[in-house]
């Protein structure tokens, strides 16, 4: 595929705003009718580009709009975001934090802490997470493809404390539970005394890229602190999910 045609047609799709025949892409592109079918083939082939009405008029594929959100760059995220992630910490009075599926992990990319000097919290510091044990990562994994799942639950998993979870079965079980309720919880399986709750951020409806969450001292994340965090959780996602889209997509 000559790379220069395929960027010339995608240029023409993407702004045209809305659905596009091959016939205008041909004469827009000024790219030769022959070529400029047979490219429109193979964009096609890749998922690169969609036929969503069957009628060979064309949009931007579900495949490059993830490949572009996946490059948006971690600090334009948190700029952007900063400002609910701040609300959310001062509404909970707890850290709030910021997680990217990426690499087949998930990373912490931000956090946001209560600013009452009053305050006192747990910060969950930066970096990787195990997809099996943390609740940033299973609000990810539980709605990933089956067959990212299936190799989380088939290969080996770290036992980080006696509560972390590495049974096939019992992994499973819980990726069911956190599908029907919509978030995740770790309760002291990555560290002693340390409780978080996280829910997936849906954007467009294709991967779950994204994670928000909470973290405190697992005796005072009871169990009906974690259901009510989690169903907020759930609501401010949307907010997020909102922002992201019409921002980035």
């Amino acid at each position: 595929m000559n790379i220069e045609r395929m960027m010339n047609i995608l240029d023409v799709i993407s702004n045209s705003g809305k659905e596009i025949s091959t016939l205008e892409i041909h004469k827009l592109s000024k790219i030769p009718k022959p070529t400029c079918y047979r490219t429109i083939e193979q964009l096609l082939n890749h998922e690169l580009i969609e036929d969503p009405n069957n009628n060979n008029r064309y949009v931007i594929g579900d495949k490059l709009r993830t490949i572009t959100r996946t490059g948006t760059l971690d600090k334009d995220i948190c700029l952007l975001t900063s400002p609910l992630l701040q609300e959310t910490a001062k509404s909970f009075d707890e850290a709030v934090f910021l997680s990217r599926f990426r690499n087949n992990g998930v990373e912490i990319i931000h956090v946001e802490t209560p600013k009452k000097v009053s305050s006192s919290f747990v910060h969950p510091g930066l970096g990787y997470r195990p997809l099996h044990a943390c609740s940033c990562s299973k609000a990810i994994l539980a709605f990933s493809a089956t067959s990212l799942k299936q190799k989380i639950l088939d290969g080996p998993k770290k036992q980080y404390t006696k509560n972390t979870k590495v049974l096939k079965k019992e992994l499973e079980a819980e990726l069911q539970l956190i599908q029907t309720r919509g978030y995740a919880e770790c309760v002291e399986e990555i560290q002693d005394g340390i409780a978080s709750v996280a829910v997936p951020i849906k954007v467009n409806n294709n991967n779950n890229l994204f994670s928000i969450g909470t973290i405190g001292p697992s005796h005072t994340f009871t169990a009906k602190k974690r259901s009510t965090l989690g169903n907020e959780l759930v609501v401010i996602s949307d907010q997020f999910k909102q922002l992201v889209e019409h921002s980035f997509i």
